[in-house]
């Protein structure tokens, strides 16, 4: 039986925004592989980075555990783990110069391992798992557990890992994608009260999140899927049903946050979940992400008897040249379709929204701005385009890419490539985006009236001095649309 200290790197403490939000969620991949471990025998605790003060609580977490192998397994339903930020890749590596003072071996999981494995084993890993690693994993601990052999003898003939070989160089040796599904997570080896606090202090209700499926099977440009690629693996919906009921019945959390890249996919098996719940007392309010080209009406009426209260769908752009550019697949139209089809069934929608991407022109950012004012979300996310290892986008910016190749934290939204405008211009954007949705769907009578002077006023002194913004020369002058720009 192998002692193993399971630990993932997404600190709240330091990303701002996040913390401001106040909305964090338990690592469930990290979760998931602890059982997985648990359950073929072996001696388990986990140290959840989420809501500790820094790394000093893991060294402390370290010397507890005492363990013979020190696995970092990031959490690959938490998006901010996708987009690797800076400040968490730093802690990563600070906690593995701990356990190397500590464990007899190292081995690193994630996004950001997968495309960069150099980085994590130059920082004293001994291994790097490679996408989503289950496989590479249980046979290595297996080796392990009967074994003091190093690193080198422990990845002879395995696939899915990097490592640094003989000649001191790295040697990356890729495997099949894993097939399985993870086991149910092992929450009591969290404390879930500190989350319940949290929650119940910042919003009065508690929430914690699941997973119906892994992975996308669409093809954005900018997308990167270093973890599961283009597959779409997806449970059953008696499975989910049931895992929705045991956190029901054992948690009791007021609400669940679907972590899928796209949930359901299909109406009949969203309805054959909604059945299946309901008739075992399972039910919760919940949240989820898709696409806007997947909400038709029977989707629509399948989501209202699951229970769903909010969808956030990936519209990106207004501006139908920059979707065509992205490969999003979905037209600028489907995404107000939707948002009528949902909202007619009293289900909350937020907009995702992408700005600076490739190409992008003053038309396209207006265009994005009609479909907020068109569409009048309940809520919006903004960022900026950001060049992930491993996509389309990024081989199209390549030559382009500055020094800095990660954002800080969330709210960092700097343009890490030549865009048309500055990071300044865009988080100005950002800023006038959120203002209008939060005016629409707060305020009414005068309030409303005032304060949408106010952004009015705002955007014409931003458009009139645009071009001080460009981070190239400006364009030729043409005649500019209405701030009205009607939607196709």
């Amino acid at each position: 039986m192998a002692s193993i200290l399971v630990a993932h790197s997404y600190f709240l403490q330091f990303d701002e925004k996040q913390l401001k939000r106040a909305k964090p969620y338990p690592p469930l991949a990290t979760l998931q592989v602890a059982a997985m471990l648990r359950a073929e025998g072996h001696d388990v605790r986990v140290f959840d980075a989420m809501l500790a003060q820094g790394t000093q609580e893991y060294a402390v977490a370290s010397d507890a555990a005492l363990p013979k192998l020190a696995l970092f397994y990031e959490d690959n339903f938490n998006y901010l783990s996708k987009m690797c930020l800076g400040r968490m890749r730093r802690a990563t590596f600070d906690m593995i110069a701990i356990a190397r003072r500590r464990a007899s071996l190292v081995v690193v999981c994630g996004s950001d391992a997968t495309d960069d494995p150099a980085a994590y084993l130059h920082a004293g890993a001994d291994i790097v798992l490679l996408g989503e690693g289950l496989t590479a994993l249980r046979s290595l601990v297996a080796r392990y557990e009967h074994s003091a052999a190093g690193a080198l003898q422990l990845v002879a003939g395995l696939h899915g890992v990097a490592y640094i070989d003989e000649s001191g160089s790295v040697r990356r040796v890729n495997g099949a994608p894993d097939q399985q599904h993870p086991m149910q997570p092992a929450w009591d080896l969290i404390d879930v009260d500190r989350y319940r606090d949290v929650w119940h202090t910042a919003h009065g209700y508690f929430s914690l999140n699941m997973a119906a499926s892994r992975g996308c099977s669409f093809r954005c440009h900018w997308c990167a899927k270093p973890i599961w690629g283009n597959r779409y693996l997806q449970r059953t919906p008696l499975d989910v049903a049931t895992e929705m009921a045991y956190l029901k019945r054992t948690l009791a959390p007021d609400h669940i946050w679907f972590a899928d890249d796209i949930f359901g996919f299909r109406a009949d098996w969203v309805a054959h979940f909604a059945d299946i719940a309901d008739k075992i007392d399972g039910s919760l309010p919940f949240t989820i992400q898709t696409r806007a080209d997947l909400v038709s009406e029977a989707m629509a009426n399948a989501l209202q008897r699951a229970h769903c209260r909010e969808v956030w769908i990936g519209a990106e752009s207004g501006s139908q040249r920059i979707l065509d550019a992205m490969n999003k697949g979905t037209r600028v139209a489907e995404v107000l379709s939707a948002r009528e089809l949902l909202h007619s069934r009293g289900i909350r929608v937020g907009l995702f929204i992408q700005l600076g991407y490739l190409g992008e022109e003053l038309e396209d950012l207006l265009a994005t701005r009609a479909l907020i004012e068109t569409a009048r979300p309940d809520d919006v996310g903004v960022s900026v385009s950001y060049p992930l290892p491993g996509t389309k986008f990024h081989e199209l910016v390549r030559e382009q890419l500055r020094a800095k190749t990660h954002w800080e934290e969330s709210s960092d939204l700097a343009m890490m490539f030549h865009g048309t405008y500055t990071s300044e211009f865009y988080r100005t954007i950002r800023d006038l985006l959120h203002d209008q949705v939060s005016t629409d769907s707060q305020l009414a009578g005068r309030e409303h009236e005032t304060a949408a002077i106010a952004i009015q006023q705002r955007w014409e002194r931003l458009l009139a001095d645009e071009a001080r913004y460009r981070s190239e020369p400006a364009q030729p002058v043409w005649e500019w649309p209405a701030l009205a720009t009607s939607i196709p």
